[in-house]
């Protein structure tokens, strides 16, 4: 785990506000932020009823949107926030972009990718944990239960 930076708090509370808007529509409570030199360049929430896309993850569309908003493939110098541990899937795209750091701030015991590869993002990649994990916990578990209730 590497050592909190003054602003991963500042940009994770931007991903949960993201998650929340997620919570409002009915999708599984995740958001991410991608970062470059201060600059928020991509960001996004999970999709996938709305879109009825199974890879429309926070995740994977936030990172999209910062390629296309560099017009580049790699995102080595940038920093994904993401309220949630990825998934295998995710944390491969994540290896992919070569992103240079990622921040998550709730483990994810059951689908996190360190469950079955710790090791599956970029050698180079930079990852911290822990940032808000309290408030994006609450707020999936309290996402389920009012599913449960339904």
């Amino acid at each position: 785990m590497g050592i909190l930076k003054p602003d991963d708090e500042y940009y994770m509370q931007q991903a949960l506000r993201l998650a929340e808007q997620a919570y409002e529509e009915d999708e599984i409570p995740v958001g991410a932020i991608v970062v470059v030199n201060n600059r928020i360049i991509g960001k996004a929430y999970n999709q996938t009823e709305k879109l009825h896309d199974v890879t429309a993850h926070a995740e994977m569309l936030a990172l999209t949107s910062a390629f296309n908003h560099l017009g580049a493939k790699y995102l080595p110098e940038c920093t994904l926030y993401v309220t949630l541990e990825p998934c295998v899937m995710c944390a491969g795209a994540i290896h992919w972009a070569q992103i240079g750091t990622l921040v998550y701030a709730a483990p994810d015991e059951k689908k996190g990718f360190t469950k079955y590869q710790d090791r599956i993002l970029h050698p180079r990649t930079q990852l911290r944990q822990g940032i808000l994990a309290q408030e994006s916990m609450e707020l999936i578990q309290s996402f389920f239960r009012r599913m449960r209730g339904k």
